[in-house]
């Protein structure tokens, strides 16, 4: 029989309890607003995520950076789940603060986007800090079932219902696939707690029949992290949904949800299957050049900036596999913390530089216009030459050219792999980051050597183009001084 929840459980969930409290009552107060602006549910959203980074740093004070524990190990805080979700916490307020013209101007600004998007991050929260598949699970649907609703948003919009159907059918589809991989290990373990996990998996690796009910139980959870990564051949869903959603929307789904994908491959394959690491590794392989090959390849071929950015993520949840699937070498973990850490860099940079490319879409679209194409960026350097650099550090970024972030991040899991022994699959990967670079200069040359179609300057609120400016400065700072970040990656994955 387990034991009650005690006055420590709830302390180390604090940053949860912070953001369903403010969820609820940013879903009441929003009943009394009749300012088409939402200037208040604005600022309480955005005191709910301050009150979460607040609750969150307290709990890393509290437990001194040390694993802690919680609801009889159903939940775990540690420095992984604590720097994904400050990571978070700043995805989440920069989609606030990108979009919230862009929803104004098309009567999308309600309190339900509001209230979705902290119950999306709830989710993700949950995902980060889960022990045990039933959590885990719990987080993903919650997050899940938020999203489908974002899609749907624009209920006049026969395309954004469509992009949710699609969406909400496949998302249950892989879902199915996830429950029914945990339920085969947890028929071969007897335990759903991901740390029991790992031990029961150590102890049975040896025995042939268990051994084959465990992999045939880890085929159907790699699926489903496949899935929520977005990794072919799992990626059917992201071009519809990316170009289907409202920009605002499809800005989400881009980011943050990214960090709790991370998050769940780490839980699921690190912390409670690294003994079963050799036939995981082997899927991801595949995985992993198959998603960079029809990534890289496709987005060639698109018009729609949307869906070229979508074919762009396949690519790069492809290269943050390189990191995962070269951890364990020969059975040996010697190089696993700098390989993990590695893919947990090459995320956060991923979601920094998506935060900044669907910015500038958001900071470019107006009332009656949609930035959707390639043709609308044309000539964006003579009328907004500030901008039109930003939009070029960050194209440059995830080109991988140097000195930005991204260049970084596809060195670091490159020499993870490389260190692996995979040195073919690095060599491979190079040569379809250099296919890539193509679709991301087209823009650059787009912007600077094209004659605008519309000669107006480009105007936006103060605050967005502020921190559209901290965005891409932040972009190329963090490529020339990698160092810190990579540091805390590394400490926070030492210390599963």
């Amino acid at each position: 029989m387990s034991a009650p929840a005690t006055l420590t459980d709830f302390l180390l969930a604090a940053p949860e309890l912070v953001l369903l409290t403010g969820a609820c009552a940013l879903m009441i107060a929003d009943l009394y607003v009749k300012d088409p602006q939402r200037e208040a549910s604005f600022i309480i959203a955005m005191l709910v995520l301050l009150g979460c980074a607040a609750a969150t740093v307290f709990v890393m004070w509290g437990t001194g950076g040390h694993v802690a524990y919680a609801f009889n190990k159903l939940y775990v805080a540690d420095l992984m789940a604590h720097l994904l979700k400050l990571c978070a916490y700043l995805a989440v307020a920069a989609a606030l603060v990108y979009s919230r013209q862009y929803l104004h101007e098309r009567g999308l600004l309600k309190g339900e986007f509001l209230t979705l998007l902290l119950f999306a991050l709830l989710g993700m929260m949950v995902m980060m800090s889960a022990n045990s598949f039933l959590t885990l699970y719990l987080g993903l649907e919650l997050l899940s079932l938020c999203l489908y609703a974002m899609v749907a948003l624009n209920r006049d919009s026969a395309l954004s219902t469509e992009a949710a159907m699609k969406y909400f059918v496949l998302g249950a589809l892989a879902s199915g696939l996830l429950l029914y991989g945990m339920s085969m290990i947890y028929g071969a373990t007897g335990t759903l707690t991901i740390t029991e996990v790992a031990k029961q998996v150590a102890a049975l690796s040896g025995k042939t029949a268990e051994r084959h009910l465990l992999v045939f139980g880890l085929v159907f959870v790699v699926s489903g992290i496949a899935f929520k990564l977005g990794v072919v051949p799992f990626h059917m869903w992201i071009p519809d949904v990316y170009e289907g959603a409202p920009t605002a929307v499809t800005l989400v789904i881009g980011t943050a949800p990214k960090l709790a994908a991370f998050a769940m491959a780490m839980r699921l394959l690190v912390n409670g299957l690294l003994d079963l690491a050799h036939d995981w590794q082997q899927m991801l392989v595949v995985l992993a050049l198959l998603s960079m090959a029809l990534g890289n390849i496709t987005a060639i071929a698109q018009t729609n900036l949307k869906r070229m950015l979508a074919y762009s993520t396949i690519a790069h949840m492809g290269f943050m596999l390189l990191g995962l699937l070269s951890g364990v070498v020969g059975g040996n973990t010697y190089s696993a913390g700098e390989a993990y850490a590695a893919s947990m860099f090459y995320t956060i940079v991923y979601v920094l530089m998506s935060l900044g490319a669907f910015g500038m879409l958001l900071y470019l679209s107006r009332a009656g216009f949609e930035c959707e194409t390639l043709e609308d960026m044309k000539g964006l350097n003579r009328r907004s030459p500030w901008f039109a650099f930003i939009m070029l550090v960050l194209m440059f970024s995830l080109a991988g050219i140097p000195p930005t972030a991204g260049f970084y991040a596809k060195l670091a899991v490159l020499s993870a792999a490389v260190n692996a022994g995979q040195v073919w699959l690095a060599a491979v990967a190079v040569m379809l980051s250099l296919v890539g670079a193509f679709y991301y200069l087209r823009v650059v040359k787009l912007m600077y050597f094209d004659e605008p179609g519309d000669t107006a300057p480009v105007e936006g609120p103060r605050e967005m183009r502020a921190l559209l400016s901290l965005n891409g400065l932040a972009v190329l700072g963090l490529g020339i001084l990698p160092g810190s970040l990579m540091s805390l990656c590394y400490i926070a994955i030492r210390s599963l």
